[in-house]
């Protein structure tokens, strides 16, 4: 199958703890950094997904937020720091492709927050995305 979504970073589960509507899963991806994905118990219990399940970690790049520095008190469990790679500028909007440990994220975010945030090729960031938005996809 091909999807639209361009993130798609594979890891392996480490983690599986079932609430009564939603399960927070947690990765080890294959760069080495952990990632937490909050998803319905049922989806949980389809992909059947237990401690060393292999998995893809799908993020839409519009989910993607950057920042300049880790952030701290922030209740967004995933930040992966990385560097720009390359980016792409329309009227509105970006495209910042960033490489981080084992592969590659992309980030579609405002073209006023690339300047604010000053993004040029080789800029580190971090990249934020919500365990609420990291879907789960296994072979």
């Amino acid at each position: 199958m091909t999807l639209s979504i361009r993130n798609q970073l594979p890891g392996t589960v480490t983690e599986v703890r079932p609430g009564e509507a939603m399960a927070t899963v947690k990765l080890r991806l294959d760069g080495g950094q952990d990632l937490t994905a909050a998803i319905t118990v049922e989806a949980a219990r389809d992909l059947r997904l237990t401690e060393g399940t292999a998995v893809r970690a799908l993020v839409k790049s519009t989910e993607v937020s950057l920042a300049t520095a880790p952030v701290g008190r922030v209740s967004i469990r995933n930040q992966l720091p990385g560097t720009v790679r390359d980016l792409a500028t329309g009227a509105a909007m970006a495209t910042v492709k960033i490489a981080i440990r084992g592969g590659e994220l992309t980030s579609a975010i405002t073209k006023e927050s690339v300047a604010d945030l000053g993004l040029t090729a080789g800029t580190e960031v971090v990249a934020l995305i919500k365990s609420t938005e990291v879907a789960l996809a296994t072979a």
